[in-house]
């Protein structure tokens, strides 16, 4: 009888010591970015916002730097299932839907208020895009504006031709056609090794990835042309999200609005701060010539108009939402 009563004790024990495993949901959040990066900063603090908020009931990990899956295959992989949530550029989507590269666009939105403004006008119509793909958008959040890097000075748009261009997205690619450069796809956690071994010698992103990627140890001038503001974006699986129960759904939603407002705050300091790292590490920090800035705003006017072509009345009608 001891026996089986210590038998029955240590079974109960077991039992207990399981459950709070068992009770635990966890989550993967690939992220394309450095660890360092305020986007990935960010996430993390939205991961322990969530898990803190359930009780630990769901926990989300963060895979950084593109080592789960790569910036490309994230959407898709959300998308299957294969991870829960997770982290993309909507830019790098234009070829499936014009619309996720409405921020995408140069000199259509060149500061935060515009870009906020934009995201409003661009929001419900990705929510309802992303519902029909079985995604859910948790949150959205805008890097800091986009300008130039090359290894030597710019006077005009004249001066790129024929150099070798960083393109991350369709519109990046767009670009070097349109000033005479030679587009080459190089994800960012592989920029440094691609400006390293020759593979690129000119981009346009902002000054937060030209210190993530250390750019000033390869490229000398930065033109602040701010020629757009790209937003990341935390999708999730439609499913996963509904085999939450409506504690842990709250909960989730709450940290991703807490989520949503730390990040756009994060974004102006970083770039402020990057821009001043960017000097003190010897890169000549500029805005650009008016032939320059003329050049590129062209440019942008020319894709303007692509763009609206490809996205047609849904396109034209978020513009006039953008616009009011």
């Amino acid at each position: 009888m001891k026996r089986r009563l210590f038998s029955l004790t240590l079974a109960a024990s077991a039992l207990a010591c399981s459950l709070p495993a068992a009770a635990q949901t966890a989550w993967d959040l690939p992220s394309a970015y450095p660890a360092t990066n305020f986007h990935t900063v960010n996430l993390n603090a939205f991961a322990s916002d969530v898990e803190k908020a359930t009780g630990g009931k769901l926990k989300i990990t963060v895979h950084a730097n593109a080592a789960l899956f790569k910036a490309p295959e994230i959407k898709r992989a959300v998308q299957g299932g294969q991870a829960q949530i997770g982290e993309i550029i909507l830019a790098a989507y234009q070829n499936e839907w014009a619309m996720f590269g409405a921020d995408g666009i140069p000199f259509l939105a060149t500061s935060y208020e515009d870009s906020r403004k934009l995201y409003a006008a661009q929001k419900p119509i990705l929510q309802k895009k992303l519902a029909e793909q079985g995604l859910m958008l948790l949150y959205s959040v805008a890097w800091p504006p986009q300008g130039i890097y090359s290894k030597k000075p710019l006077a005009s748009a004249a001066d790129l031709k024929g150099s070798k261009w960083r393109a991350y997205s369709p519109a990046t690619s767009r670009i070097a056609q349109l000033v005479g450069a030679q587009p080459v796809t190089v994800q960012a956690a592989e920029l440094s090794q691609a400006l390293a071994t020759g593979v690129v010698e000119t981009n346009m992103t902002s000054g937060a990835t030209g210190v993530d990627s250390k750019l000033f140890e390869h490229l000398k001038f930065y033109y602040d042309v701010q020629a757009w503001l790209p937003k990341n974006a935390v999708i999730v699986n439609k499913r996963a999200f509904d085999a939450l129960d409506k504690a842990s759904q709250d909960a989730l939603l709450k940290a991703a609005a807490d989520a949503e407002t730390r990040g756009w705050a994060a974004s102006q300091k970083v770039n402020t701060d990057s821009l001043a790292t960017l000097r003190a590490n010897g890169m000549t920090v500029e805005p650009g010539s008016a032939a320059l800035k003329a050049d590129m705003q062209k440019v942008g006017a020319t894709m303007l108009q692509e763009w609206l072509g490809q996205a047609g009345a849904e396109g034209q009608q978020m513009l006039d939402a953008y616009r009011k």
